[in-house]
């Protein structure tokens, strides 16, 4: 007995991942879902292994890799094992880039953090005077 294969429409696609119709066809034109079919009216039909896929392709592009570098990668991965050296030296590159984001982030989030406290302060006092002489602050 055969199994029948799960397969998605571009609607539930686009539902699931919040991403547009047309940002899914604009996928499939550039490559970045390989092995898509497409039923006998011409409907693209999404299995398991695209929304893997896809999940990876917006994992990246969330991390800040742009589509020509997605584009690459996917290349990679039809060609096999001969490319996945290629695809870890992107990924512990993609790392450290996440990484450095993250700890620009973290200095952002301090200086917000430092502000809600200050402000709050100000706010429980009515006025910034006491707030600056208890931090020692010059400046806003």
């Amino acid at each position: 007995m055969q199994e029948i294969e799960t397969t998605y429409s571009i609607g539930e696609v686009a539902e699931k991942f919040g991403l547009s119709v047309p940002t899914l066809r604009y996928y499939d034109k550039e490559g970045l879902i390989p092995n898509l079919n497409k039923n006998a009216a011409g409907v693209r039909r999404f299995t398991e292994e695209n929304l893997g896929t896809l999940q990876i392709v917006e994992c990246v592009k969330n991390a800040g890799m742009p589509i020509k570098e997605i584009k690459q990668f996917i290349k990679w991965t039809t060609e096999g094992d001969d490319s996945l050296q290629e695809r870890f030296d992107m990924f512990l590159q993609l790392r450290l880039s996440v990484q450095e984001q993250m700890r620009q982030l973290q200095e952002t989030l301090d200086v917000i953090n430092f502000k809600c406290e200050y402000y709050g302060k100000a706010t429980n006092d009515g006025t910034e005077k006491y707030v600056k002489e208890e931090m020692h602050l010059d400046k806003p």
